[in-house]
């Protein structure tokens, strides 16, 4: 089987804003692999002592606990040949994320992220330093074949600290690794000079993949986790002992059910694919321009006085701007053009239907239902001023509840449109068409790659309750109630200080006379604190 041979390699600059002073350098690798992606990914996730033969830099690993159908804790013993004598060996103990979409035309793509964790039964080995991932993971997707070739574009991040006196300070310690790893990694001597340790490291990995496929049979059955034992009780042993290990196995299930994430659109990440984006048919760019028109003819129509609408959260419209909000421009984002259901074609959206006035930022011991009736929100605003209200309450679990609530308002809803139906609706109608287009534009790798930016029917990903009032509709949104849901919010909340998001929400647009899709409202959330966060007084 032909390998192709170039591999990119990519180092995130040091002094950006959403990276903390004591962070290490992150390197990316990114190669394109002549097998499938579930091949890869199946490869990837497997934790046999046969992975060393891809992997140069891992000994042993095992299944510390398997979370959910998504998530798992696992322990990882480190092959690195430091000079035995002196520099005590590395392992790891690291919470592992997977998650598949369909990219909607080369098939599904996987997302596998690490992040260290700690675990009551995987504590410090003798003999080991415990390493710290900060972020890593691979990002595994399908490449338009080639020549009659399955191509698959693998990108594989590591941002690590290894710990110990010896890296970083003793230059003779990390020369010898720099060697170490040139010795496992074909024609890697050019990059000598070029990239650091961590960057060597990731080449490998993503160069062995490449053999790896071109030595095997893809259809070999492929290895199986072992489970862990707890460790708590080495730790007491004796330097030395060697604990005893479980014969246990657990596989990893392929099935795409288990991703309780519905997604129905293509992937808008096609420029991490390497594949270039067509050109807008002549009727899309009509589309466009009728979009546009229409958003300027509603500006000059229906001005809404925004006096009195207020919510905690601060609205700041500065780029630099920290714990505050801003509206986010429609055009950011793509939707179903008109001739979607013929061509997938989509446009940027435009102009909102609404007008998004205030944000809350609550939190609370229990989750906050029905915020709308909170004396002197602005929902009660609106219905003072004869407007009506859109308020969505995105309800985030854990020990402290927290909710971020986003107030839209309108003149009036137009009879027989998609988004009068969908107010007017039953559960089932709405949960079959209420979507979330997110974004991460500044931010590390992993939560970039953990969030997305492919557009999701909330409705069939997680659970929602829909209050109808007179003036207004509150879709109460509870993110605790997805598994997929709640592994991006582990890896999300530790860093929401750092991060900048962009929200969409739609009603999706199903035939050709909803068509084109239009936004309810974006939103940009830039530096939230979780400390700004308030206890609400909600009536009775």
């Amino acid at each position: 089987m032909h390998i192709q041979e170039s591999l990119r390699i990519f180092e995130e600059l040091q002094d950006v804003d959403y990276l903390a002073r004591s962070c290490s350098r992150a390197m990316k690798a990114v190669g394109v692999v002549e097998a499938s992606c579930e091949a890869i990914f199946q490869l990837v996730m497997s934790m046999d002592t046969s992975r060393f033969e891809w992997d140069c830099s891992f000994q042993y690993g095992s299944l510390v606990e398997e979370v959910d159908g998504h998530t798992a804790i696992l322990y990882h013993r480190l092959q690195l040949d430091w000079f035995p004598m002196f520099v005590w060996p590395r392992d790891l103990c690291y919470v592992r994320y997977w998650r598949r979409n369909d990219d909607g035309s080369y098939g599904w793509y996987s997302v596998v992220l690490f992040q260290s964790r700690e675990h009551q039964n995987c504590g410090p080995q003798p003999g080991f330093v415990r390493a710290h991932i900060e972020s890593g993971g691979f990002n595994i997707s399908p490449l338009k074949s080639r020549n009659g070739r399955i191509r698959t574009q693998v990108q594989h991040l590591m941002q690590i600290d290894l710990k110990g006196w010896g890296v970083g300070y003793v230059p003779s310690f990390q020369q010898h690794c720099l060697l170490h790893m040139l010795n496992s990694v074909a024609g890697t001597n050019k990059l000598l000079n070029k990239i650091y340790m961590v960057s060597l490291l990731i080449f490998c990995v993503v160069h062995r993949l490449r053999e790896w496929f071109s030595q095997s049979d893809e259809s070999q059955v492929l290895p199986r986790i072992p489970v862990m034992v707890n460790m708590t009780q080495s730790v007491s042993s004796k330097k030395g002992r060697k604990a005893q290990e479980s014969t246990t196995q657990t596989g990893i299930q392929m099935d795409p059910s288990r991703h309780s994430t519905v997604l129905e659109e293509e992937s808008d990440e096609d420029d991490e694919f390497l594949i270039p984006e067509s050109e807008p048919e002549p009727s899309n760019l009509e589309d466009a321009a009728d979009v546009r028109k229409s958003g300027r003819n509603e500006e000059d129509s229906d001005l809404i006085d925004l006096s009195g609408f207020s919510g905690n959260l601060r609205r700041d419209d500065r780029d630099s701007s920290r714990d505050c909000w801003r509206m986010s421009d429609g055009n950011n984002f793509r939707v179903r053009s008109k001739n979607f259901v013929y061509d997938k074609s989509k446009i940027p959206a435009g102009k909102p239907l609404m007008e998004l006035v205030a944000v809350d930022w609550f939190k609370d011991a229990k989750r906050m239902d029905h915020v709308a009736r909170r004396k002197g929100c602005a929902v009660q605003v609106a219905a003072e001023k004869g407007l009506f209200a859109l308020a969505i309450n995105l309800q985030v679990p854990g020990t402290t509840n927290y909710s971020m609530v986003f107030y839209f308002v309108t003149k009036k809803l137009i009879p027989n449109s998609l988004l009068q139906r969908f107010v007017d609706g039953d559960d089932e109608f709405r949960n079959s068409r209420f979507k979330l287009i997110p974004s991460v534009p500044k931010g590390s790798w992993i939560v970039r790659q953990s969030v997305g930016s492919t557009p999701c029917l909330l409705g069939k990903a997680v659970d929602i309750t829909y209050i109808r009032g007179s003036n207004y509709l509150e879709i109460d949104v509870d993110i605790g109630s997805s598994t997929v849901a709640n592994g991006v919010l582990g890896l999300v909340c530790g860093v929401i200080t750092t991060l900048v998001v962009d929200m969409a929400f739609l009603v999706q647009a199903n035939t050709y006379d909803e068509l084109p899709e239009r936004l309810i409202g974006a939103v940009r959330m830039s530096h939230i604190e979780l400390s700004s966060a308030i206890v609400p007084v909600l009536e009775d």
